[in-house]
């Protein structure tokens, strides 16, 4: 598998009074991910993270952004974002009618085009996208707000999707995880497959532990080669 990679998500930070300060602890940490959801209150039930916070994440951090939009049509919203090379950008299969076209513009754009899955959609949604996309993210919870219990059956979809991209001789694709991605189901994430951590308040932000302490046991954790 490829080595395990942090992504903490920007939606869960403690307080943005100090978020130039976060963001440099994350950064002194290794992290090598920000994600940024950004919704648009219409394909999952929330608003988060505009077009001017996706900027000032750049401004503020060299850490490279991982944005994940979770809004219809993502294809003509691209431009909105000042995409960068080398960022991962995923966008829903369930969001758009025309997904191989908001992907090859992603890719135009310099970027990594992913494909994300809600929890219910089955990996038959990617068979034909599967040669224009750099990874896979899975919701292990239904997308839209953080602090979500964990969809049991996400955890063998991963494994699933893991085989699944190796017999597409895929096996470079990354697996990225997003929701309820707690210190304990990190275990199974990683034996199922997953390799980048989408990581909130159930883990790196969660109280009772520093930033520090929590992202080298959540480091800890998403190494650990155990079966699923």
């Amino acid at each position: 598998m490829n080595q395990p990679q942090l992504s903490p998500s920007m939606m869960c930070v403690p307080s943005w009074q100090d978020v130039s300060g976060l963001l440099r602890e994350l950064e002194a940490q290794g992290v090598e991910w920000l994600h940024a959801d950004v919704m648009d209150g219409v394909f999952v039930p929330n608003l988060m993270l505009g077009t001017e916070s996706i900027r000032h994440l750049r401004r503020a951090s060299r850490i490279p952004l991982d944005l994940h939009l979770m809004m219809m049509d993502p294809e003509t919203k691209l431009d909105w974002f000042d995409i960068q090379p080398g960022e991962f950008v995923s966008v829903h299969a369930e969001s758009t009618r025309h997904l191989q076209r908001a992907l090859g513009k992603i890719r135009d754009l310099g970027a990594r085009p992913m494909v994300a899955l809600n929890p219910a959609t089955p990996l038959c949604a990617i068979e034909d996208v599967l040669a224009d996309v750099e990874g896979v993210l899975l919701m292990t919870v239904n997308p839209g707000f953080a602090g979500q219990k964990l969809v049991p059956q996400t955890i063998e979809k991963i494994a699933r999707l893991r085989r699944y991209l190796d017999d597409a001789g895929r096996s470079e694709a990354r697996i990225e995880v997003d929701g309820n991605v707690s210190f304990d189901n990190a275990v199974r994430m990683r034996a199922a497959g997953a390799d980048i951590f989408v990581c909130g308040t159930s883990s790196i932000f969660r109280e009772g532990g520093t930033l520090k302490e929590n992202i080298a046991r959540l480091r800890a954790c998403a190494s650990r080669e155990e079966t699923a």
